[in-house]
């Protein structure tokens, strides 16, 4: 079984990586996009379903919308690509109600790993470590006043079907808890339509690590080692690079083997990230990502796999094309996300018009980006405008590629991240791999 037509449920950089695969797999890519992205350029030549509006919740979060484009175009396979609806079990199931395959996991798992307390549990009955914290969702105040005692201070209230940062409130002490309870379920109805929260232990100082597994439906996996996500500004990633300087080799075998076994126990199919959190010497689990990264690039430059043309193949009914010992990983990779933003006013969106754009070029690399000279950056979307991988034969290699890359990258018309990007791989902190999610290593830059 193969597919003909893909529609592409998606926009900007995701949509065209997408579409690469499909293009080099002879898959014809149907676009869909809404009215603020019709003339973007990337859709130039190319067959376009119109969804909506620009907004979001009326054209790329309607999952309604999403699949009538898909049968209306007659489209036998859905790509949600990597945030939107990516992650959204109706989706997948309105797929399946019309015929169409969605490229992705089952429903049932998107729902288990959708809920933080299952997730949580399904890993700690597969062999992970996790965070300490409550055994499920709190019925009140008063469950969570004596959690928070049983797992000590300081703890962190987490919206059970959260995600980006939103939903998390602190309590350093006993004397906090009730208002960031509340707090926290208050920006939960607003952000997620539920007040549904759970407790964790708050890990301070910790690293960042995620590990990239790709399954099939015949119960096998693999993974494609970890990545180091520590470098974050308000939960929201900036620099990702693999391996992670944090880790021995011994840590991340056992880790990376056993989040291969728990995405085959669990009956997941397609490619996922367990993100973990690195803790004194001790990887624990926080959330499984049921869908590719924005940052699996580094994954593919030190494998030579293409994940995306993978998923195509595995949702058509294929196995797996590799054996564990098929993946070989070597040099070491950091991708830089470039978005338009500003980063000396408090990192302040940025929408406009794109004057000038000369990416970097040359050996080790790779720029992924729906970008040209003359586009303009809507205000209804997030600013990732390109991101710039590199590889290199060891870490100080590729920190030496990306600081090149990065100067050498002429965007003009929009301010960018790209002058604290530098600073953040020039300083000593990063270069010594000294620093965790708490500070951002060289940023802001000193006097």
């Amino acid at each position: 079984m193969g597919f003909h037509r893909i529609l592409i449920a998606n926009r900007g950089e995701v949509a065209v990586r997408v579409a690469r695969a499909c293009d080099a797999m002879g898959i014809v890519p149907v676009f869909a996009a809404s009215e603020a992205d019709r003339a973007a350029p990337y859709l130039r030549g190319r067959e376009v379903v119109v969804l909506g509006p620009g907004r979001a919740a009326q054209s790329y979060l309607d999952p309604e919308r999403v699949v009538q484009a898909a049968v209306q175009a007659r489209c036998s396979a859905l790509h949600p690509g990597w945030g939107f609806l990516s992650e959204n079990p109706l989706l997948a199931t309105l797929c399946t109600q019309h015929g169409v395959t969605f490229i992705g996991p089952p429903p049932h798992v998107t729902s288990m790993m959708g809920s933080k307390t299952k997730a949580k549990a399904a890993m700690r009955a597969a062999g992970l470590e996790v965070i300490p914290g409550s055994d499920g969702v709190l019925a009140g105040v008063d469950e969570a006043k004596r959690v928070a005692e049983r797992v000590g201070f300081p703890v962190l209230f987490k919206a059970e079907n959260g995600g980006g940062g939103r939903g998390m409130r602190i309590a350093r002490s006993a004397g906090e808890v009730e208002q960031a309870y509340a707090e926290a379920q208050a920006e939960a109805r607003a952000a997620f339509g539920g007040d549904r929260v759970y407790l964790e232990k708050l890990i301070e100082g910790g690293r960042h690590v995620e590990i990239q597994v790709f399954a099939d439906r015949y119960g096998n996996a693999v993974h494609f080692g970890e990545r180091d996500c520590t470098v974050q500004r308000n939960h929201q990633k900036l620099i990702e690079e693999s391996p992670s300087p944090a880790l021995t080799n011994d840590q991340r075998r056992s880790v990376c083997e056993a989040a291969a076994r728990a995405a085959a126990r669990i009956g997941y199919v397609g490619a996922g990230t367990m993100e973990m959190l690195y803790d004194h010497g001790v990887l624990r689990f926080m959330e499984m990502n049921c869908r590719l990264q924005v940052e699996h690039t580094v994954s593919e430059e030190r494998s030579g796999a293409d994940l995306v043309k993978a998923q195509l193949d595995v949702a058509a009914g294929k196995p797996l094309p590799w054996k564990q010992s098929d993946l070989p990983l070597s040099g070491h990779a950091i991708e830089c996300r470039i978005n338009a933003e500003d980063p000396a006013n408090n990192f302040a969106p940025a929408p406009g018009t794109v004057t000038t754009w000369r990416p970097p070029s040359g050996e080790g690399i790779r720029v992924d980006t729906h970008v040209e000279a003359g586009y303009v950056v809507p205000p209804f979307y997030d600013s990732l405008l390109a991101k710039v991988i590199v590889k290199g034969r060891d870490r100080n290699d590729a920190i030496d590629r990306m600081i090149a890359a990065l100067r050498a990258f002429d965007v003009q018309g929009v301010p960018t991240t790209i002058p604290m990007q530098i600073a953040i791989l020039q300083s000593a902190a990063f270069r010594a791999g000294d620093y965790d999610t708490r500070t951002i290593p060289g940023w802001p830059p000193t006097a």
